[in-house]
């Protein structure tokens, strides 16, 4: 998948950096993995709003996604590549040799007709998934569970991905996306290769108005907001502001927000890189 540049025949295609679909096999999703996707506006259940700055964009639905990959060792058939709303990776349909069809993140490589397995003794190819313990040191992996069952939490997002890169009693050490080095259970399972559409973070929207589509509405700064409203706010002219902080008060530069006794902080054998 590659990226192109428009010609400025309007404003909004100046700066635009749109990504080419050639990757995608198909435009009609499977009927039978789609759900409903309801806005909420930032409101919760009782009408208060509780996010700023959502609302609108495109209607969307749901695809179902199998970030288990709990179906052992039935081999599966990627019959399309497919486009998904709901994430910026793109998702592939497998169709099990007892006829069940499920929607999974598409990896970087995978090919419509491909075969791919998961659970124990499956082959660590792109695709397949498998448990930490049998997965080879050094690795390249997504999709991880940081919990055995839980379903994939980790390396989710467009062209991510983590290395496996030890193995010591019941843990095994990951290096996530962000540089942190972390412990999980051997019993946790991941998907081997990256995670597809990684010219995703090429792409520039061009115009204010994609970021509409999107259900995103425009953010108002602190610093032209009243003192009412935030710290940061007031003064005579265009004031900076002074050091910036967050609506309630706390630096938004530095300032260690994590607590210090957080359970999972022994999980954790080196921070994550700045």
């Amino acid at each position: 998948m590659a990226v192109r540049k428009l010609n400025p025949v309007t404003p909004g295609q100046r700066h635009k950096v749109a990504i080419t679909f050639d990757q995608l096999t198909t435009d009609r999703p499977e009927k039978s993995l789609l759900g409903p996707k309801s806005k909420t506006g930032g409101r919760n259940n009782t009408g208060k709003m509780t996010m700023r700055y959502i609302g609108g964009g495109h209607k969307q639905r749901y695809r179902v996604i199998d970030f288990k990959r709990d179906k052992d060792n039935v081999p599966a058939r990627v019959a399309t590549i497919e486009y998904d709303p709901n994430r910026t990776a793109r998702i592939a349909l497998l169709v099990y040799a007892d006829g069940e069809k499920r929607y999974i993140v598409a990896p970087n490589g995978l090919e419509v007709g491909q075969t791919v397995m998961s659970g124990a003794g499956a082959a660590p190819e792109v695709g397949n998934a498998l448990f930490l313990s049998e997965i080879p040191l050094g690795t390249i992996i997504h999709n991880i569970e940081l919990r055995p069952q839980q379903g994939a939490v980790m390396a989710r997002s467009a062209g991510s991905y983590a290395q496996l890169v030890a193995r010591e009693g019941k843990y095994a050490s990951i290096k996530l996306p962000s540089g942190e080095v972390r412990m999980v259970l051997l019993t946790c399972r991941a998907t081997v290769g990256t995670v597809s559409n990684s010219d995703h973070a090429l792409e520039r929207s061009g115009k204010a108005g994609r970021t509409r589509w999107l259900g995103r509405r425009p953010r108002v700064r602190g610093v032209v907001m009243n003192p009412v409203d935030h710290p940061m706010g007031g003064g005579e002219g265009r004031a900076s502001g002074g050091q910036p902080r967050s609506r309630k008060g706390l630096f938004s530069k530095g300032l260690k927000t994590r607590a210090p006794k957080k359970h999972s902080s022994k999980y954790i054998i080196e921070r994550r890189k700045k």
